[in-house]
């Protein structure tokens, strides 16, 4: 089903950013199967998200990945632990979660237009 329509003023409201993880750990306290990541987004800092990917990812290969996130929500508190971005990812045939990331390496904090 596809979504209602927005506008291209409702599109521009989100900071889409490339970034590189640099730390995955586990997240035993998440309530679905979690990593809690460190990305850097260059200019922008390095933040934390919770990212539910633990069907398709193992820690060590995330480590190096460069990736796509929402870098402008509200920061959420999930546990103990604080996730600043929203790392953005396809639903696969089992709803296991599929990273997006760019066809070739650009500068971590580049926007997504």
């Amino acid at each position: 089903m596809i979504k209602p329509e927005i506008s291209w003023q409702d599109f521009e409201k989100l900071d889409i950013r490339t970034g590189t993880i640099i730390t995955a750990s586990d997240f035993p306290e998440a309530r679905n199967p979690s990593y809690k990541l460190e990305i850097d987004f260059g200019d922008l800092g390095i933040k934390n998200s919770s990212a539910h990917i633990t069907a398709l990812y193992q820690k060590e290969e995330l480590v190096g990945k460069q990736i796509l996130a929402v870098v402008n929500f509200p920061k959420k508190q999930i546990a103990k632990f604080l996730s600043e971005c929203l790392v953005l990812g396809v639903y696969g045939e089992d709803k296991d979660v599929i990273l997006l990331s760019t066809s070739l390496p650009v500068k971590n904090g580049w926007q997504v237009g």
